[in-house]
């Protein structure tokens, strides 16, 4: 399993959802614009902004706050600041690698944010390029369903161009370069398949192997992170061991 994929799985084990930090509207909201940045506010010809939309409404999100969020995207919407994305990367406990996106309509304030959460938890930023090298984008698409023919999906993944696709605790996951990421999606969709998650993400080419104490530190520093309303995603280069794991959930 990935390190993006243990880490998600132990979010989910630990309760540290979204919802229940009250912040859901506020990510949905920047899923929402994101995706209508990158492909236009029409959803039947944006699968990504469909999918967002879909999530929106099953967390109950007013349908106001949906359109403004898609006008934010498109560039409809007066008198708003255009949203950036920016990477940044940085330096946890013992060295460890981190890759954080953002998406934020006010850079000065993000990144404020980003050095406190870093210099509390005794690591650093780091300049542009010292970190990068150390991952690669990865596409992420989950399917939802529990009576998926996994040969079936394999096929249909991997003739669009994924590398993998995994059962993993029941869940289909489908692995894909970036560069075959939309493809890949969009002949699932095509192919009737119902997509609960879509998304690229860093993924460390070589993990770092810490004493389980300073591996948990690194974990709440990614936690913290996470926490930040302006963070699309946070990536590590940190060994999850089930050591590590376990240590986490019960800190």
């Amino acid at each position: 399993m990935s390190g993006h994929s243990k880490w998600s799985t132990i979010k989910r084990k630990k309760g540290a959802e979204d919802a229940k930090r009250g912040k859901i509207f506020t990510r949905l909201a920047r899923d929402i614009t994101l995706a209508a940045r990158e492909g236009g506010g029409d959803e039947n010809s944006n699968p990504r902004l469909k999918l967002a939309v879909a999530k929106a409404k099953a967390s109950n999100m007013p349908k106001d706050n949906i359109e403004r969020a898609v006008k934010k995207g498109t560039g409809d919407l007066d008198g708003e600041q255009q949203m950036e994305e920016i990477t940044y990367e940085g330096y946890g406990i013992e060295g460890v690698a981190f890759m954080i996106e953002v998406l934020t309509d006010n850079k000065n304030r993000t990144l404020a944010d980003i050095k406190r959460v870093f210099n509390r938890a005794g690591g650093s930023l780091a300049s542009a390029g010292s970190v990068a090298w150390q991952f690669k984008q990865v596409g992420y698409i989950t399917l939802a369903g529990d009576r998926l023919d996994f040969d079936t999906v394999f096929m249909v993944a991997a003739e669009a161009g994924a590398d993998d696709v995994a059962n993993e605790d029941g869940t289909v996951m489908v692995y894909t370069p970036r560069e075959k990421f939309r493809a890949v999606e969009l002949a699932l969709i095509d192919g009737g398949y119902q997509v609960a998650d879509a998304e690229l993400k860093w993924e460390a080419q070589n993990e770092t192997e810490v004493e389980i104490e300073k591996a948990v530190q690194n974990m709440k520093l990614q936690e913290q992170l996470e926490e930040l309303d302006d963070i699309q995603s946070v990536a590590s280069n940190l060994l999850i061991t089930e050591e590590v794991a376990n240590a986490f959930e019960m800190a």
